[in-house]
């Protein structure tokens, strides 16, 4: 069996069934993950502008209404680019799905991106920390949708989204705590997968969904 992935390694199609069989046999809650539902499926976003604005959308709502605003922007405009989107008044952004904030944050982002001040395609071989701090700078991307970033356009095995409330419930729910756990103590938990946290979190989100019967489209 080969190595984990390293620090800057994206999961491909190819890596992540094995990512995925790695940890099954490693952790029998995790197996359990997969007798019941199946493995977990391999969610991605785009790289770039597309996939920041999907993680801008998906602030402080389900993973069903992002996944549908981000449907109708790219039926608005085919490609999800800077340039395009910035043609879109805020009564097309507001039918579409954005609140006033998030467009605000999306265009800020957009003209960052034309004005040349802000470069997405240097992250794409850089060190998770620094997507972080590069991330971190722009407005409106905290620290959950720089992972997000990470975890689903960058493909990063070991990005793990702190602050995730479905993956706080999963943690909960499969390994029967009394109470929900705090974000630090989550993350000290999320410790026992790492190099591997983002395919952990995919498990988690895969057993929360599939327990309510809700099925989220996106790339597998």
């Amino acid at each position: 069996m080969s190595d984990p992935p390293g620090p800057t390694d994206a999961l491909t199609t190819a890596t992540y069934p094995r990512a995925v069989a790695r940890l099954a046999a490693a952790d029998p809650v995790l197996a359990g993950v997969v007798e019941r539902w199946g493995p977990p499926p391999f969610w991605r976003h785009p790289e770039g502008f597309a996939g920041l604005v999907h993680g801008i959308l998906a602030q402080q709502v389900s993973l069903e209404s992002a996944v549908a605003a981000f449907g109708k922007l790219e039926g608005a405009l085919g490609r999800v680019e800077p340039e395009a989107f910035l043609t879109l008044d805020e009564a097309r952004l507001r039918a579409i799905g954005f609140s006033r904030q998030k467009a605000a944050y999306a265009r800020g982002l957009a003209e960052s991106i034309v004005a040349g001040t802000l470069d997405l395609g240097v992250l794409d071989n850089a060190p998770d920390n620094e997507v972080r701090r590069v991330l971190l700078g722009v407005r409106g991307i905290g620290r959950w949708t720089a992972d997000v970033y990470l975890l689903f356009a960058l493909r990063r095995a070991d990005a793990w989204p702190s602050g995730d409330l479905a993956l706080a419930v999963a943690v909960e729910e499969l390994w029967g705590q009394p109470t929900r756990l705090g974000w630090d103590t989550l993350d000290a938990f999320a410790e026992r997968w790492r190099p591997q946290r983002a395919v952990a979190a995919r498990f988690l989100w895969h057993d929360y969904l599939s327990r309510r019967g809700r099925q989220v489209a996106g790339s597998t």
